[in-house]
Protein backbone atom coordinates (compact mmCIF):
# COMPACT_ATOMS: atom_id res chain seq x y z
CA UNK A 1 0.00 0.00 0.00
CA UNK A 2 1.29 3.45 -0.95
CA UNK A 3 0.55 6.47 1.23
CA UNK A 4 0.43 10.08 0.06
CA UNK A 5 3.26 12.39 1.08
CA UNK A 6 1.12 14.33 3.55
CA UNK A 7 0.23 11.12 5.40
CA UNK A 8 3.85 10.05 5.45
CA UNK A 9 4.88 13.43 6.83
CA UNK A 10 2.19 13.24 9.51
CA UNK A 11 3.59 9.86 10.53
CA UNK A 12 7.13 11.23 10.64
CA UNK A 13 5.97 14.21 12.70
CA UNK A 14 4.18 12.07 15.28
CA UNK A 15 7.05 9.61 15.59
CA UNK A 16 9.72 12.29 15.81
CA UNK A 17 7.74 14.32 18.33
CA UNK A 18 7.21 11.35 20.65
CA UNK A 19 10.81 10.24 20.17
CA UNK A 20 12.24 13.61 21.26
CA UNK A 21 9.69 14.03 24.04
CA UNK A 22 10.77 10.68 25.47
CA UNK A 23 14.43 11.63 25.19
CA UNK A 24 13.82 14.86 27.07
CA UNK A 25 11.68 13.46 29.86
CA UNK A 26 13.73 10.29 30.36
CA UNK A 27 16.95 12.27 30.72
CA UNK A 28 15.41 14.97 32.93
CA UNK A 29 17.86 15.38 35.84
CA UNK A 30 15.04 15.36 38.41
CA UNK A 31 13.82 12.00 37.10
CA UNK A 32 16.43 9.82 38.79
CA UNK A 33 14.82 6.47 37.97
CA UNK A 34 14.11 7.50 34.41
CA UNK A 35 17.61 8.86 33.85
CA UNK A 36 19.12 5.53 34.87
CA UNK A 37 17.00 3.68 32.33
CA UNK A 38 17.05 6.45 29.73
CA UNK A 39 18.90 4.46 27.02
CA UNK A 40 16.35 1.66 27.24
CA UNK A 41 13.41 4.09 27.18
CA UNK A 42 14.84 5.97 24.20
CA UNK A 43 15.63 2.85 22.21
CA UNK A 44 12.24 1.42 23.05
CA UNK A 45 10.26 4.43 21.89
CA UNK A 46 12.18 4.44 18.62
CA UNK A 47 11.45 0.74 18.22
CA UNK A 48 7.70 1.08 18.75
CA UNK A 49 7.47 4.17 16.53
CA UNK A 50 9.30 2.30 13.75
CA UNK A 51 6.88 -0.60 14.08
CA UNK A 52 3.92 1.82 14.19
CA UNK A 53 4.91 3.98 11.24
CA UNK A 54 7.38 1.98 9.23
CA UNK A 55 4.74 0.70 6.83
CA UNK A 56 3.55 4.27 6.18
CA UNK A 57 6.62 6.54 6.03
CA UNK A 58 9.50 4.12 6.41
CA UNK A 59 9.85 5.14 10.05
CA UNK A 60 12.92 7.33 9.60
CA UNK A 61 12.49 9.86 12.44
CA UNK A 62 16.03 10.99 11.69
CA UNK A 63 17.38 13.33 8.98
CA UNK A 64 20.56 11.22 8.77
CA UNK A 65 18.50 8.10 8.06
CA UNK A 66 16.47 9.97 5.45
CA UNK A 67 19.76 11.05 3.87
CA UNK A 68 20.90 7.43 3.72
CA UNK A 69 17.58 6.37 2.18
CA UNK A 70 17.85 9.16 -0.41
CA UNK A 71 21.34 8.09 -1.46
CA UNK A 72 20.24 4.47 -1.44
CA UNK A 73 17.64 5.44 -4.03
CA UNK A 74 14.43 4.96 -2.09
CA UNK A 75 13.39 8.64 -1.92
CA UNK A 76 12.96 11.56 -4.29
CA UNK A 77 14.62 14.87 -3.50
CA UNK A 78 11.37 16.74 -2.80
CA UNK A 79 10.27 13.96 -0.45
CA UNK A 80 13.63 14.08 1.33
CA UNK A 81 13.45 17.84 1.87
CA UNK A 82 9.89 17.53 3.22
CA UNK A 83 10.93 14.69 5.53
CA UNK A 84 13.88 16.44 7.11
CA UNK A 85 11.97 19.72 7.51
CA UNK A 86 9.18 17.84 9.28
CA UNK A 87 11.63 15.98 11.51
CA UNK A 88 13.41 19.16 12.59
CA UNK A 89 10.15 21.02 13.28
CA UNK A 90 8.71 18.12 15.29
CA UNK A 91 11.89 17.83 17.36
CA UNK A 92 12.03 21.57 18.06
CA UNK A 93 8.39 21.67 19.17
CA UNK A 94 8.85 18.61 21.37
CA UNK A 95 11.93 20.26 22.86
CA UNK A 96 9.86 23.30 23.76
CA UNK A 97 7.26 21.08 25.44
CA UNK A 98 9.94 19.27 27.44
CA UNK A 99 11.30 22.61 28.54
CA UNK A 100 7.81 23.79 29.49
CA UNK A 101 7.09 20.69 31.58
CA UNK A 102 10.46 19.95 33.12
CA UNK A 103 12.18 23.31 32.91
CA UNK A 104 15.47 24.09 31.21
CA UNK A 105 17.68 21.04 31.59
CA UNK A 106 21.24 21.37 32.87
CA UNK A 107 23.72 21.05 30.02
CA UNK A 108 25.22 17.57 29.94
CA UNK A 109 28.98 17.13 30.19
CA UNK A 110 30.61 16.16 26.91
CA UNK A 111 34.11 15.29 25.74
CA UNK A 112 36.35 17.10 23.27
CA UNK A 113 35.09 18.12 19.84
CA UNK A 114 37.16 15.45 18.10
CA UNK A 115 35.85 12.64 20.28
CA UNK A 116 32.27 13.85 19.86
CA UNK A 117 32.64 13.91 16.08
CA UNK A 118 34.04 10.38 16.00
CA UNK A 119 31.44 8.70 18.22
CA UNK A 120 28.50 10.52 16.65
CA UNK A 121 29.67 9.54 13.17
CA UNK A 122 30.27 5.90 14.13
CA UNK A 123 26.93 5.29 15.78
CA UNK A 124 24.94 7.29 13.24
CA UNK A 125 26.63 5.16 10.60
CA UNK A 126 25.65 2.05 12.57
CA UNK A 127 22.05 3.20 12.91
CA UNK A 128 21.60 4.12 9.24
CA UNK A 129 23.46 0.98 8.11
CA UNK A 130 21.14 -1.21 10.18
CA UNK A 131 18.05 0.62 8.89
CA UNK A 132 19.09 0.10 5.27
CA UNK A 133 19.87 -3.56 5.80
CA UNK A 134 16.86 -4.60 7.85
CA UNK A 135 14.24 -2.37 6.24
CA UNK A 136 15.28 -1.89 2.60
CA UNK A 137 17.32 -4.95 1.56
CA UNK A 138 15.88 -7.83 -0.47
CA UNK A 139 17.41 -10.42 1.84
CA UNK A 140 15.48 -9.16 4.86
CA UNK A 141 12.27 -8.24 3.07
CA UNK A 142 9.12 -8.86 5.13
CA UNK A 143 10.98 -9.53 8.38
CA UNK A 144 9.36 -8.87 11.75
CA UNK A 145 12.46 -7.79 13.68
CA UNK A 146 13.43 -4.55 11.95
CA UNK A 147 12.06 -2.22 14.63
CA UNK A 148 13.82 -4.12 17.40
CA UNK A 149 17.13 -4.05 15.54
CA UNK A 150 16.87 -0.32 14.89
CA UNK A 151 15.86 0.55 18.45
CA UNK A 152 18.67 -1.46 19.99
CA UNK A 153 21.33 0.35 17.97
CA UNK A 154 20.29 3.48 19.86
CA UNK A 155 20.32 1.62 23.20
CA UNK A 156 23.84 0.35 22.53
CA UNK A 157 25.05 3.73 21.34
CA UNK A 158 23.57 5.64 24.27
CA UNK A 159 25.10 3.28 26.82
CA UNK A 160 28.47 3.11 25.06
CA UNK A 161 29.17 6.71 24.15
CA UNK A 162 26.34 8.82 25.56
CA UNK A 163 28.76 10.15 28.15
CA UNK A 164 31.04 11.42 25.37
CA UNK A 165 28.63 13.19 23.01
CA UNK A 166 25.20 13.00 24.62
CA UNK A 167 24.31 10.17 22.24
CA UNK A 168 22.17 11.97 19.66
CA UNK A 169 23.02 10.03 16.47
CA UNK A 170 20.32 12.17 14.90
CA UNK A 171 20.51 15.87 13.87
CA UNK A 172 16.86 16.47 14.84
CA UNK A 173 17.36 14.93 18.28
CA UNK A 174 20.41 17.17 18.69
CA UNK A 175 18.29 20.21 17.83
CA UNK A 176 15.50 19.24 20.22
CA UNK A 177 17.97 18.48 23.02
CA UNK A 178 19.60 21.85 22.47
CA UNK A 179 16.19 23.53 22.69
CA UNK A 180 15.46 22.00 26.10
CA UNK A 181 19.00 22.70 27.28
CA UNK A 182 20.75 19.33 27.47
CA UNK A 183 23.13 20.24 24.64
CA UNK A 184 24.72 23.59 23.82
CA UNK A 185 24.14 25.70 20.71
CA UNK A 186 27.89 25.98 20.23
CA UNK A 187 28.02 22.20 19.65
CA UNK A 188 25.11 21.90 17.21
CA UNK A 189 27.45 21.92 14.21
CA UNK A 190 29.17 18.79 15.52
CA UNK A 191 25.94 16.80 15.37
CA UNK A 192 24.98 18.19 11.97
CA UNK A 193 28.36 17.37 10.43
CA UNK A 194 28.96 13.99 12.10
CA UNK A 195 25.42 12.66 11.86
CA UNK A 196 24.81 13.59 8.23
CA UNK A 197 28.27 12.23 7.36
CA UNK A 198 27.39 8.98 9.15
CA UNK A 199 24.19 8.64 7.13
CA UNK A 200 26.02 9.26 3.86
CA UNK A 201 28.77 6.77 4.73
CA UNK A 202 26.19 4.13 5.66
CA UNK A 203 24.41 4.50 2.32
CA UNK A 204 27.68 4.22 0.39
CA UNK A 205 28.71 1.12 2.36
CA UNK A 206 25.30 -0.45 1.79
CA UNK A 207 25.41 0.20 -1.96
CA UNK A 208 28.95 -1.18 -2.22
CA UNK A 209 28.15 -4.37 -0.31
CA UNK A 210 24.80 -5.00 -1.98
CA UNK A 211 26.07 -4.03 -5.41
CA UNK A 212 23.74 -5.03 -8.23
CA UNK A 213 21.20 -6.34 -5.71
CA UNK A 214 20.61 -2.81 -4.43
CA UNK A 215 20.59 -1.20 -7.86
CA UNK A 216 18.12 -3.75 -9.20
CA UNK A 217 15.44 -2.86 -6.68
Amino acid sequence: MTYSLDRRLATEFIGMFLFLFTVGMATESANHAGATLAPLAIGSVLMVMVFAGGHVSGGHYNPAVSTAVLIRGRMKVHEYLAYIATQFVAAALAGLLVRGIGGKEATAATASTGKMLVVELIFTFALAYVVLNVATAKGTEGNSFYGLAIGFVVVVGAISVGWISGGAFNPAIALGATVFGALTWSHIWIYLVADFAGGIAAALAFLYIQGANARAE
